[in-house]
């Protein structure tokens, strides 16, 4: 498993270096001007381009993406445009707070998927697996953009129960999920989040387990006087792994693709981090951003991977 893991490491150097390349030209390539929103409307060719020359924007594109590079692999991904701070910093400290919601959306959504796939499945073609069927029908056709409004009008503005947008309390540096005051910020964009991956993931469980229910060696097992849960555990041991990589998909997309829900909420994510970056251009900090995302998106997946060897010994990683 650890040559597995070794080999599935070095396969993400080149999709790294490809993200990055793409990333690193599309940004530059796009229009508009990351030095003009440093400078006032009547700033001077001179000013403008001595400043090109302290970011290094002078220089050929190529260029610029070697020497951005380089400093990359050693963990320097700039200097923000806006803020004058480390890009790798700003990044990571938005990251860990990307992960919280997107865990506890994930992790909200694997329960209930889990539990009504696997009663749709053991109900196959009754009404119950309809209603569930259904469910999951709903939750990947509704926009999580317009749930998470809809849920600020009902529960921060109507009832008001649950803050409608930040982090926590304010003048707080840090959030902690265990503090009342501070978790019930996460409730909404937790929910918000959750509902495409419980569709997903009840679709996944529901046809998993009616497939492996309708199998040769569950109908053998049910021959030799084992009861209905009985069977439905060797059942549900069986479609986990398949399962789980759907899970550890669906991590990784809200880990990566969470910018409309935090800007809607204002919680301070990588998200709400890029949104930012590109109203204002700042490069160095789209480009880390992006970057980061990325790593971290293969890396969940390695994650489950190995994760799946130790549920399933079956799976053998070699």
């Amino acid at each position: 498993m650890w040559n597995y893991a070794a080999r599935r490491i070095l396969m993400s150097i080149p999709i790294a270096l490809g993200v990055s390349i793409i990333c690193y030209t599309l940004v530059l390539l796009s229009p508009g001007d990351p030095i003009q929103s440093l400078l006032p409307p009547d700033a001077t060719p001179e000013e403008i381009a001595y400043l090109k020359k302290a970011y290094g924007f002078d220089k050929p594109i190529p260029v610029q993406y070697i020497y951005w590079l380089v400093r990359a692999l050693s963990g320097d991904l700039g200097i923000s445009l806006q803020t004058n701070r480390p890009v790798f910093t700003e990044v990571m400290g938005a990251l860990s707070n990307t992960i919280v919601i997107s865990v506890g959306a994930v992790m909200l959504a694997f329960s209930l998927a889990f539990v009504l796939g696997t009663i749709a499945a053991y109900n196959a073609g009754r009404p119950t697996d309809k209603i569930a069927t259904t469910i999951a029908v709903v939750g990947v056709s509704i926009p999580n953009y317009w749930l998470g409004i809809v849920l600020v009008i009902v529960f921060a503005v109507n009832l008001g129960a649950l803050p409608a947008s930040g982090m926590g309390t304010k003048g707080s540096t840090s959030f902690n999920i265990f503090d009342w005051e501070q978790a019930r910020y996460a409730i909404l964009p937790i929910l918000t989040m959750s509902l495409v991956p419980l569709g997903i993931i009840m679709r996944t469980t529901r046809s998993a387990i009616a497939e492996i229910l309708n199998q040769d060696f569950v109908q053998m097992l049910r021959a030799k006087g084992l009861g209905p849960l009985a069977v439905l555990r060797h059942a549900i041991r069986n479609a986990l792994p398949q399962v789980m990589t759907v899970m550890g998909l669906q991590l990784g997309y809200l880990v990566g693709g969470s910018i409309l829900v935090e800007t809607i909420f204002a919680w301070p994510g990588t998200g709400f981090l890029m949104s930012k970056a590109i109203l204002t251009r700042d490069v160095p900090m789209l480009q880390g951003a992006i970057l980061l995302l990325a790593v971290t998106f293969v890396t969940i997946n390695l994650l489950v991977d190995l994760l799946q060897t130790a549920v399933d010994p079956r799976i053998k990683r070699t």
